[in-house]
């Protein structure tokens, strides 16, 4: 075991364990997973339906005979205190808890039982085994981090668990990638992991700069983008860019993988852990091949009722692998509504959109009014924050809004907050958090 197992078995979390278990479902025949899935997804109904306060109001009533009928949740709906939702008998201090990136503009606190929690690492190492990396390899991570002390401190130490380097995206200026670059000289680093839109700004800086990062650093062999879509024109820059092969994860930090790519280049769904459904907006099950919005339901987390979770994405789902495969799981075709901009500053920093996840979990964390927000950048010092809350922001709402601000990009920003009703959906379905209207 790596070193982060070992630390997360003795909190509780049997990550070898849920391991073995992932290994029986993963040599499953395509029928036996289908009815698996759905034996599973009724039983975490069932469950919830008899246990948890949030699931019971939103039935209303007894469990439909129909799976169909089940009602879809929302974001909005876990947003409320966290004590007030989970399933009876459970305690927020026995398990693991966390926030949503708030990408989509929904931001909430969730909590995992330690079996589903210890079933999402389990998968990641199964993923990540496909393409020779161990949860021991050593990370390049392009990554935010919170700058709260205490979550600071905790996330450093999952870094020393982890064998991983952060690359702190908050400044992606040529001096701070002048320095990212450097640090592959001095360090022998498995792979890269992180956001792609600040993957492929550093990617951009090495060739442009005519760094060779395989010769500076021979041990690098692979590059894992996450949280935001990486278009084929993105790949491109990041392979010639890095010189390793990049591999594309879609999560959500709710559900953990949602799909991730093989060494095929196809994006497999995780069926041992979720079941994936694809609806129109009236919430009709569409059929493999047809785009839609995706739903989530998860199979093991018995501490929240994730069953059928509209995650905030469209996608399409295609069949199972071609005749004669090994591998019975459901590939995901299509991913739509992840991208995110680069915030441009007026000292010349920039910084990943990602960013706002940062400040909008601090803002959440801090006051607790914030509902669902969207950030523009309208000029290269103004941003306009669109901001749903329950109530009027008074002025030390703002004020910490402004303070974060300054603390996570630069201070003498012209931040313009207007509380909104409600915020208007893009054609995609996914509210992005950022936008930026500069002209680049």
């Amino acid at each position: 075991m790596s070193l982060f197992e070992q630390y997360m078995r003795f909190r509780g979390y049997d990550i070898p364990g849920a391991s073995k278990f992932l290994g029986d479902l993963s040599r499953l025949t395509r029928e036996e997973l289908d009815r698996r899935q759905m034996e599973a997804a009724w039983a975490i109904a069932r469950f919830h339906h008899a246990s948890n306060p949030l699931y019971r109001s939103k039935l209303k009533g007894p469990l439909p005979a129909r799976w169909e009928d089940l009602p879809i949740m929302g974001k909005t709906d876990y947003q409320t205190v966290l004590g007030g939702i989970l399933t009876d008998g459970m305690n927020a201090g026995d398990m693991y808890t966390s926030s949503t990136s708030g990408s989509s503009g929904h931001p909430f606190t969730f909590a995992k039982d330690k079996f589903a929690h210890a079933c999402s690492w389990a998968l990641i190492r199964q993923r990540f085994g496909w393409h020779g990396i161990t949860l021991s390899s050593r990370q390049a991570r392009f990554y935010g981090i919170p700058l709260d002390r205490r979550q600071y401190a905790a996330e450093k130490l999952k870094d020393r668990l982890m064998n991983r380097v952060r690359f702190p995206v908050f400044d992606l200026s040529d001096e701070a990638l002048d320095r990212f670059a450097l640090k592959f000289r001095k360090d022998s680093f498995d792979y890269i992991y992180g956001y792609t839109n600040s993957l492929v700004i550093f990617a951009r800086y090495i060739h442009q700069k005519g760094i060779d990062l395989k010769a500076w650093c021979p041990t690098l062999r692979l590059c894992i983008v996450t949280s935001e879509t990486c278009t084929p024109e993105d790949r491109a820059i990041l392979e010639q860019g890095l010189g390793v092969k990049v591999v594309i994860e879609y999560g959500a930090s709710e559900v953990a993988v949602i799909a991730f790519e093989n060494i095929s280049g196809e994006l497999i769904v995780s069926e041992e852990n979720l079941m994936l459904e694809i609806v129109d907006e009236g919430g009709t099950v569409l059929p493999d091949g047809q785009s839609g919005s995706i739903l989530i339901t998860d199979l093991h987390n018995n501490a929240l009722p994730f069953i059928r979770y509209r995650i905030g994405d469209l996608g399409t789902l295609g069949p199972a692998a071609a005749a004669g495969s090994a591998d019975a799981r459901k590939r995901l075709r299509s991913l739509e509504g992840r991208v995110n901009d680069t915030i441009l500053l007026p000292s010349g920093k920039r910084a990943a959109g990602m960013t706002f996840y940062y400040i909008s979990r601090r803002i959440l964390e801090s006051s607790g009014v914030l509902k669902e927000f969207v950030i523009h950048q309208r000029g290269i010092a103004d941003f306009e924050f669109e901001v749903v809350t329950d109530r009027p922001l008074k002025r030390p709402d703002e004020d910490l809004i402004h303070g974060i601000l300054d603390r996570y990009l630069e201070p003498g920003l012209n931040l313009r907050i207007r509380r909104v009703q409600s915020i208007t959906r893009p054609a995609s379905g996914k509210i992005k958090h950022f936008y930026s209207e500069l002209k680049t």
